[in-house]
């Protein structure tokens, strides 16, 4: 041992535990091999004086070599040959954070059409002024207008600012989730159904909380006029609105998200859970379970969605919750709080199965990385021990 090296020896009292011999390597095969022998002295040397003696009845006494993992990482040679192995350099939660913010954006991008629609739907009495607004716009009509006005790119427009918000979005909203899972676990260490239903909750607002801004930036890119920019969007709103704008609608955004994120969160978890052990880890499970969360959950919540929406456009008359909801069920109906709901439904399905596929798919990958970079490391542990026993 080095000069500069201190060995730490700790004695700890188990009482559970029950006194076993030890097996000697010559006679008895042990795996892994030991790195003592038979014939070793336990001793020690005391800083303020010294001392020395035996100590008995142990139940298990374990000797370890301090060995550098780095000493068996994979070579740069090894690396080429089996390039997957390379992601095994990368933390397991950080490899996580990427898959998630790649499935969400692919999600976001891919219905990003049906999203623009959905949008001028919920927002369309608003635009075109409350004595027109009787007159709603259809779906078939939405999708013609973008069209026509704007053409193919107009069903895309708003979608980078969604897409930038989605990254976040997703990572503080799993993390958020896993943090406050943990918090709400019970005594005997498991999560009951109301503990689920609060982390979801928690976690849908601290998300929401954080990545507000840039969603209201994306409504108004997506349906006013005149914008060609999220920068432009951004100085007009400070310039005639202040910094307040920025978080209009709120309110409602936050109560809709809570039970969204919780009835979602909730039901998949506990659907999988009442599931088959032997169909839980099928992506195929993992794709119809989300798709009946989402969809449930979207029922519950739509009108909050709608409500939040006409709060956060330019012009709005609603200053409250309770408002909006009156002035909305007033002029429209009650039909009126599921307005856009047809395209936002057709959007959920499509969002979950791509989001989860993809999301599945990097995931399996991560774990064949991490698989590949583990059986190197011990191919290359072999080597190196089988090396030494030569020389």
């Amino acid at each position: 041992m080095r000069e500069e090296e201190k060995a730490v020896v700790t004695f700890t009292n188990i009482p559970s535990l029950k006194i076993s011999h030890f097996c000697v390597p010559e006679t008895t095969p042990c795996d892994p091999e030991p790195l003592w022998k038979a014939d070793a002295r336990f001793t020690w040397n005391a800083s303020f004086g010294s001392c020395s003696g035996r100590l008995g009845k142990f139940a298990c006494l374990a000797l370890a070599e301090k060995r550098s993992p780095k000493e068996f990482e994979p070579t740069p040679a090894q690396l080429l040959k089996h390039p997957l192995a390379i992601l095994g350099y990368v933390p397991r939660d950080a490899a996580i954070f990427v898959a998630g913010a790649i499935s969400g954006a692919a999600a976001k991008s891919v219905t990003a059409p049906l999203d623009r629609v959905k949008l001028l739907l919920q927002t369309h009495s608003i635009r075109v002024g409350q004595e027109s607004a009787k007159k709603a716009i259809g779906f078939i009509e939405a999708i013609t207008l973008i069209a026509k006005e704007e053409g193919i790119k107009g069903y895309w427009k708003g979608n980078l600012p969604q897409v930038i918000r989605v990254l976040p979005y997703s990572a503080v909203q799993l993390f958020a989730y896993e943090t406050y899972k943990k918090l709400f676990k019970g005594k005997d260490g498991e999560l009951s159904v109301i503990g689920r239903l609060a982390a979801g909750a928690c976690a849908g607002m601290t998300s929401t909380f954080v990545t507000y801004p840039l969603d209201v930036l994306r409504l108004r890119l997506a349906v006013e006029p005149g914008y060609q920019t999220m920068s432009q969007v951004a100085l007009n709103m400070l310039r005639e609105e202040g910094f307040s704008s920025f978080y209009h609608g709120l309110g409602p955004a936050l109560i809709g998200i809570a039970p969204y994120i919780a009835v979602n969160f909730c039901i998949f978890d506990l659907v999988k859970k009442a599931l088959p052990e032997k169909y839980r880890q099928k992506t195929q499970t993992s794709l119809l379970t989300a798709v009946v969360s989402a969809g449930v959950a979207t029922l519950t919540c739509y009108p909050l969605d709608t409500i939040r929406r006409q709060m956060q456009m330019k012009g709005t008359p609603y200053k409250s919750v309770i408002d909006a909801f009156a002035g909305i069920v007033e002029r429209d109906g009650v039909t009126g709080l599921y307005r856009g709901f047809v395209p936002n439904a057709l959007k959920t399905l499509p969002n979950s199965s791509i989001r989860l596929t993809t999301f599945d798919i990097v995931k399996r990958i991560i774990a064949g990385s991490e698989k590949e970079f583990q059986r190197i490391t011990e191919e290359n542990r072999k080597k190196q021990n089988h090396n030494a026993k030569i020389e």
